[in-house]
This record gives structure tokens, C-alpha cells and sequence, in this order.
């Protein structure tokens, strides 16, 4: 269904990303923010998901301002690679990589930020300082809590995993308490459940995060 396309940040960097198109009239954007695991096959997966809902879904290549064509799997030296190519990008950086995604899922309307662990992180921060979108939908993004006194510009949806040990209850309490008119929801699952390649993946609540996202991205 998608196609790979080339951006271009504001500071001049390119970096390739995963466009998918629905059919007929897009409904409005989404761009798909990685994990730590690159721009992989899961992550296109996700970006083919919403096309097929409707919205045009760009997914860009994060990890390309460190090492083009990043794609890795789910295994400890894959997690420990991811984390190494993380730290070496500083948030400022991502947004402008963001921004240059959301230039072209405009293209389809009104756009969300949507971001899975890092990438969840990294929606959070967009909803606070991005110019251009709509929403933001971050999916268990370690960083939240740290930043949860951010002042957001834009709607969002939070998606956190009761089991999650790299999450503590205490933060995404800290979240809800920072920000009541967010939508911050809890599920009976761990870090990275709506992967369906990871071991952690938990269909129900996927399915669950899921719908509550695309009612939540009809309201854009």
C-alpha cells in the first residue's frame, strides 16, 4: 500500500519515510513516530492501519539523522542497538524531522502526531511545541512524566500499560494530574503491547487503544 518517500528538515537533514494513502479522500493525517527499532516493518504495518481508515500516514525514518536504513527486530542486541541510536538524537532534532512528516500528511487535513515508546515521547513534546498539528497520541513514552508540566497546545490522548515496568503507575498519575483535560488511558498490559512482534503484545488492549484513537482523531 505505501511508498518511500524522501523529507527534508528545516536544518537540511534528509531522512526517508513510509508514506501510505488511503483510498479516496483522505480524512485527515497522521504521522507515525517510531520506536527505538527504526522505521521497520511493524511500523509500516501501523501506517498502513490508519491508511486503511482513511488518513494519510506518513511515517518518517527517525534514526536516519544517526544511520540510514535502521530496521531492527525485537531481540536484546536489537534493544540495546535501538537505545544507542536513540541517545544520540536530542529532541529538538526529532521535532524538526517530525515537522518535515507533517508538512506532507497535511496533504490529507488536519494532522496528528501519533508515537510509540520514544516515538511516544516524542508525540508528547510535539503537542507542546509544534506548530501544525491537531492532536497527539502518545503510546507509553518513558519521557512523559519529566516533561508532564509541558504546556500543550493541542489535544491528547495517552495510551500507558498497567504492567509496564519501565512506566510506573505513580507517573501516569503524575500525567493526569498535570493535565485532567487529557484522555489518559490505562490498560492490563505491558510496555509495547500494541506491537503484535513483540512478546508483549496484547491483542485486547490493542484493539482497544486502537478504536479509542480513531474517535479520538474523528474529533480533529
Amino acid at each position: 500500500m505505501g511508498t518511500q518517500i524522501e523529507l527534508t528538515a528545516a536544518d537540511g537533514t534528509r531522512l526517508a519515510a513510509y508514506r501510505a494513502d488511503p483510498q479516496g479522500k483522505p480524512r485527515g493525517g497522521v504521522v507515525i513516530v517510531q520506536e527505538i527499532f527504526g522505521l521497520n516493518s511493524h511500523i509500516r504495518s501501523v501506517a498502513d492501519r490508519y491508511a486503511k481508515e482513511g488518513y494519510l500516514a506518513v511515517a518518517p525514518a527517525m534514526f536516519d539523522r544517526v544511520q540510514p536504513g535502521v530496521e531492527l527486530g525485537y531481540n536484546p542486541d536489537d534493544v540495546a542497538r535501538g537505545r544507542e541510536i536513540m541517545q544520540k538524537i536530542d529532541f529538538d532534532s526529532a521535532l524538526k524531522d517530525v515537522a518535515a512528516a507533517v508538512a506532507v500528511a497535511a496533504e490529507g487535513g488536519k494532522v496528528a502526531v501519533i508515537g510509540y515508546c520514544w516515538g511516544g515521547t516524542v508525540a508528547w513534546i510535539a503537542a507542546s511545541q509544534l506548530d501544525g498539528i491537531a492532536a497527539a497520541v502518545p503510546y507509553y513514552g518513558g519521557g512523559i512524566a519529566a516533561r508532564a508540566d509541558a504546556k500543550l497546545k493541542v489535544p491528547v490522548q495517552g495510551h500507558f500499560g498497567e504492567q509496564d515496568k519501565s512506566i510506573p503507575m505513580a507517573d501516569v498519575e503524575k500525567i493526569r494530574a498535570a493535565h485532567p483535560e487529557s484522555e489518559i488511558y490505562v490498560y492490563d498490559a505491558g510496555h509495547g503491547f500494541n506491537c503484535d512482534q513483540r512478546a508483549a503484545f496484547d491483542p485486547a488492549a490493542s484493539s482497544v487503544a486502537t478504536q479509542r484513537t480513531l474517535e479520538f482523531l474523528a474529533k480533529m
